[in-house]
């Protein structure tokens, strides 16, 4: 087919306003349609691919020349010869640019490209963290933006290799947190799993590396477990000149099996002193967080011991919300070192003895010298413990063993202070 009909450009400029043409053909589809665009003419190429007729714009006239027309159309009639519609083609690299584009958008915000490790384990945040407490998702993500993302957060999720994966683990080890690199690991894990699920991935690296982190060493609170150690610490707790605040905490402390943070935030809209209970909040308790927003409160039968104090302290603070109310700031529950620091000013130390340290305290004495069974210890804990066929008790269960157990503690504890037996009465 006859191609380069126009003479050059010079014809071209010749055409004014008025021209009775609609088009002036260059052969082989290629013609400039006159005045489509004001004073300018529009460049077009017709051509069929698969049997359909399409047209194809190549810019306008002037500011795209006889010469460049022609180049286009060459490139565009290369396409269709290849079964390519240069239609699709010029779109598709569109598209392309407007991703690059999109991409050095990202880069320059600093945020992580699509299919990147960061990318995905961020997605995978998104997905799980509303089944998490608050603490726990602030804690993992922390996690993972302190000590992973910085060395494959940008890499491909696909491309992480097993030894890769390790080297940041190793990172992590050598700062002394074995735990938090075994953390890290499961965590990794999961988001590789997560990003196979997604056709992001093809396998866990993180599954070939179980076995070759080092060990944890299992570190537990600083516990009284010697009765006569207890009685000391009963004793000097009983004449410590703090405030009365702080002398009710360290007398109930050692009684009620709570964790510090569970004390310390005891309302008293939670208390029950008529009835001898306190309700702990389930969003208080150490739970998951369908746990906290759906789960019962934690019942905690209060000894006869327990209920005194309560009373002993209302007169001060039971106008406000909390039971242990700060001493700057009533609108406040006490600091959660203040037990600690009161232990501390009675003269024992932090490898001895910590206020997380009294539920152990109370663990293993209400079994060894006072002989209650573990399911009932375990129920006061608010552990979910499984029986041999797998069933967890529920924490609402055993409420009259653990009133007796709860004053039967009590009484033990008042026995020690006034130096008694120490070995106390079993219980079934």
């Amino acid at each position: 087919m006859a191609r380069n009909l126009i003479s050059g450009d010079a014809a071209l400029k010749a055409i004014k306003p008025g021209d009775p043409r609609k088009r002036i053909s260059d052969g082989d589809g290629l013609y400039l349609l006159l005045f489509v665009k004001g004073g300018s003419h529009g460049w077009r190429l017709s051509y069929t691919v698969q049997g359909r007729r399409k047209l194809l714009s190549l810019g306008t006239y002037p500011a795209t020349g006889l010469a460049l027309a022609r180049k286009k159309a060459e490139e565009a009639r290369r396409l269709v010869s290849e079964g390519i519609d240069p239609s699709d083609a010029r779109k598709a690299d569109k598209q392309a640019q407007r991703q690059a584009l999109e991409l050095e958008a990202l880069v320059a915000a600093g945020k992580p490209l699509p299919g990147s490790f960061e990318a995905v384990a961020r997605g995978w945040f998104e997905v799980r963290s509303p089944e998490w407490s608050q603490s726990y998702s602030s804690k993992l993500l922390t996690r993972l933006e302190k000590d992973i993302f910085p060395f494959i957060g940008r890499r491909p999720i696909g491309e992480v290799t097993p030894p890769e994966l390790l080297e940041v683990l190793r990172k992590i080890e050598a700062r002394g947190v074995i735990e938090t690199a075994h953390r890290a690991l499961e965590s990794c894990s999961q988001i590789f799993r997560f990003a196979i699920a997604h056709g992001q991935a093809q396998s866990d690296p993180g599954r070939d590396l179980k076995g070759l982190l080092r060990k944890p060493m299992v570190k537990h609170f600083p516990a009284i477990t010697k009765p006569d150690r207890l009685a000391e610490l009963l004793k000097a707790s009983h004449g410590y000149r703090g405030t009365p605040v702080v002398r009710t905490a360290l007398l109930l402390a050692p009684m009620l099996l709570l964790r510090p943070g569970e004390l310390r935030h005891a309302r008293w809209v939670d208390l029950r002193l008529d009835e001898a209970i306190w309700e702990v909040p389930a969003q208080q308790m150490k739970r998951r967080k369908e746990g906290k927003i759906n789960g019962q409160p934690h019942v905690v039968p209060l000894a006869t011991q327990a209920v005194k104090a309560f009373r002993d302290l209302q007169p001060l603070t039971g106008h406000g919300e909390f039971v242990f109310m700060g001493e700057r700031h009533h609108d406040r529950p006490m600091s959660e070192n203040t037990v600690n620091a009161a232990l501390r000013a009675m003269g024992f130390d932090a490898d001895e003895v910590s206020g997380h340290g009294f539920r152990a305290t109370a663990r293993t004495m209400l079994a060894e010298r006072l002989g209650f069974e573990d399911r009932v210890i375990e129920a006061q804990l608010a552990h979910s413990v499984a029986d041999s066929l797998g069933r967890a008790y529920n924490r609402t269960e055993y409420l009259e063993q653990r009133a007796q157990m709860m004053q039967a503690w009590a009484d033990y504890l008042d026995e020690l202070r006034g130096g008694g037996a120490a070995k106390g009465a079993a219980h079934g």
